[in-house]
């Protein structure tokens, strides 16, 4: 990785400096003692799970305990986990669950903007770098992602976006040592796929758009089978999520996420609300486009520079004839920034219906994530249309960036509120967590979600379903993140529920010998089901891997130790070995 950071200067670190300040300076709400209300509440206690799958053992990790209303909930088998890798390794400073969450969100910050200005450097120059970084970093979108929605999933994916965009177009521009644009290609593409899932579907295209303008200006055909390599090497990378997130998700009721208030028709925004209004609310997206509670313009000074930018572009051209690589590269953006924009409106629904796959989107308005970088992006360009004796414009351009975006990057009412993680992870407050989202991936075994949360790890029941009375035939009950046992002690053949959802991976053994678990008509819930024999007995479940996950992993587990080969043999560690 050492290699990837030589094309930053060694001299005159200022711009970069500049940048990371920046970041920092959208995320200041944030520094403090307290947290924040946000639309995605759930970021506590997916830190947490992860937490405890690590300790368990649980690696990767797919099933979580508490969620679902404490049936446990294949969370990280769909949801990505990047983030919340990344926060572990925050948590070994001994942060709190509180101030993880809240530097994960800053730090979202911070990486956006250094990967937009490794982006904009390429093409503008250090200063026109530090233009297109600010723009992207303090693009009201961006603090609707944070501040408003809390979801995190969808910052980190911006923050990557333009790594993957400079990291492919170093590839194909470098003649030769293309090695290590390759490697941070594939980590870069590998970081979105473990990112959002949703934001690999609409980025793709514009990636792939970026790839065919450069093979063909560069003439550089001969770097397709490095791309593809990359490709396949990012896939594989995250191969151990991406294939089970895929193939699985049939398991689970994903259709209910495509219906009633997450169906795409409702959340369609209107010109006014992307180009003109300055509304800004911490509330939600709702039916129609009259009582939304939360901003979704693109920014005054972001969409008015884009055209202005591109016709002093196309002017030049007029006047010298010539395409340069600025003109071509802003030209796209432009196109891509404004498709995006389009596909925010209704008037785009023909395309919505025609394109399946967009439906899971849900809402129209995560074009906004391209739309910010696109024109953010072409902003740097101001750099190489004004004259030195001119660029006081930006300054001025950035300041009023800052002052009309200003109150945007601050939590609702302007503060962090009183909250510790005991407070959050007891009472109302966890019971609300662990029944937030829980349609998302409820188990398809599942007719209806639980009405109330788990009490017994096991409990008996009559065929009809109905708890038979108990008292002193369960014992020494416990239960990891995907592990659980209990002792019986039935006078008769009995029938056991147990206090987890069904999902392709349990297994159950009585007494170390496995045993069927099924799920009658009669279970509502979803829950596992096993026949008990007279007698005393001990009841074990364990969530092991499905074929496509233990397959999945080997894949991964390979792609990274190549990774890892081709890194110590690239840095000379092997070689130095050698002549010892």
């Amino acid at each position: 990785m050492k290699h990837l950071f030589k094309s930053f200067p060694k001299k005159g670190l200022l711009p970069l400096f500049l940048v990371i300040f920046f970041g920092l300076l959208a995320g200041r709400g944030l520094i403090g003692k307290g947290y924040f209300n946000m639309h995605d509440d759930l970021q506590m206690m997916r830190q947490l799970e992860m937490e405890k799958c690590f300790t368990d053992g649980q690696i990767p990790c797919r099933w979580v305990p508490d969620m679902g209303y404490g049936f446990g909930f294949p969370l990280f088998n769909f949801y990505p986990p990047l983030p919340y890798l990344i926060g572990q390794g925050i948590r070994l400073f001994d942060f709190s669950f509180v101030d993880t969450a809240k530097a994960l969100f800053v730090l979202s910050f911070v990486v956006s903007g250094v990967a937009m200005y490794a982006l904009g450097k390429e093409f503008f120059g250090k200063l026109g770098g530090v233009v297109s970084s600010v723009f992207y970093l303090w693009a009201p979108y961006h603090a609707v992602d944070v501040y408003v929605r809390g979801a995190m999933n969808e910052a980190w994916a911006m923050a990557v976006f333009p790594l993957i965009l400079w990291t492919s177009y170093r590839l194909i521009k470098e003649k030769q040592k293309s090695f290590k644009w390759l490697v941070g290609l594939a980590l870069s593409y590998f970081a979105l796929f473990v990112s959002h899932n949703l934001m690999v579907i609409i980025f793709t295209p514009v990636f792939a758009l970026w790839v065919l303008l450069w093979l063909t200006r560069e003439k550089s055909w001969h770097k397709v089978p490095q791309l593809i390599f990359a490709g396949i090497w990012a896939l594989a990378l995250a191969a151990f999520f991406t294939i089970p997130a895929l193939v699985e998700n049939k398991f689970t009721q994903v259709a209910g996420v495509l219906v009633g208030y997450y169906d795409f028709t409702a959340h369609f925004v209107t010109i006014k609300q992307l180009l003109i209004s300055r509304f800004w609310g911490y509330g939600p997206s709702v039916w129609g486009d009259v009582d939304d509670g939360m901003s979704f313009q693109v920014g005054h000074v972001h969409w008015i520079g884009s055209i202005i930018i591109m016709a002093a572009l196309l002017y030049g051209y007029w006047k010298k004839k010539k395409i340069s690589d600025t003109l071509l590269v802003v030209g796209l953006m432009f196109v891509v920034g404004w498709v995006s924009a389009f596909l925010t409106h209704s008037r785009s629904t023909p395309i919505w219906l025609a394109v399946k796959p967009l439906a899971y989107l849900q809402f129209s308005w995560r074009f906004l994530t391209l739309i910010t970088l696109a024109f953010s992006f072409i902003a740097g360009a101001l750099v190489t249309i004004l004259q030195k004796r001119f660029y006081w414009i930006i300054g001025l351009l950035i300041i009023g960036l800052l002052y009309l975006n200003w109150h945007y990057f601050l939590p609702e009412h302007g503060k962090l509120g009183a909250l510790s993680d005991a407070e959050k992870f007891t009472g109302a407050a966890w019971e609300l967590q662990q029944t937030a989202g829980i349609y998302d991936y409820l188990p398809a075994t599942a007719i209806t979600a639980p009405k109330e949360p788990m009490k017994n790890l096991g409990e008996l029941v009559n065929s009809d379903g109905n708890i038979v009375e108990s008292d002193g035939v369960f014992s020494d009950p416990m239960q990891g993140t995907s592990w659980a046992t209990l002792n019986v002690n039935v006078e008769d053949d009995s029938i056991v529920r147990l206090g987890i959802f069904q999902f392709p991976g349990w297994e159950t053994r009585i007494d170390g010998e496995l045993v069927e678990p099924y799920v009658p008509e009669v279970e509502q819930w979803g829950r596992m089901w096993v026949d008990v024999p007279t007698g005393k007995h001990l009841i074990e479940a364990k969530f092991v891997n499905t074929p496509v996950r233990a397959v999945s992993n080997y894949i991964s587990l390979m792609a990274w130790g190549l990774f890892g080969i081709l890194l110590v043999g690239r840095s000379g560690i092997l070689r130095k070995l050698s002549r010892r």
